[in-house]
């Protein structure tokens, strides 16, 4: 399921995967406190992502559960990211990563890991 989330999407969803599942009352309280959405905009945003099929609504109280896993949301995004600048060329995408001159050692070496596992598998 390819499904492009936005930045409020995002926020409800990741709230959400916070929780498992939680009534809308609850999340809109969460996104209250952390970005203050009033409850109007908290449950129109819930309502887009039942729309997109990425959180299934039910009763009482109008509990959601995710549909997706945040790690589904994230290989959506990167698909669509190496889809629009890389030419689908995750090589490319790579290569723009290993020559950001932010790195540290750190990342570099987890990096080398990951390709390490990706060859042994």
């Amino acid at each position: 399921m390819i499904v492009k989330l936005f930045d409020s999407e995002l926020k409800v969803m990741e709230a959400l995967w916070k929780e498992g599942e939680a009534t809308a009352k609850h999340i809109s309280d969460v996104l209250k406190e952390q970005v203050g959405w009033n409850m109007n905009t908290t449950y129109t945003v819930i309502k887009r992502c039942i729309q997109k099929g990425v959180i299934e609504r039910s009763e009482p109280h109008f509990l959601c559960r995710p549909l997706i896993t945040r790690e589904q949301a994230r290989q959506a995004e990167t698909d669509a990211l190496i889809d629009r600048f890389y030419d689908s060329s995750a090589d490319q995408l790579f290569a723009a990563l290993l020559g950001r001159p932010q790195l540290n050692q750190e990342q570099i070496e987890r990096l080398k890991r990951m390709v390490d596992q990706m060859e042994e598998e």
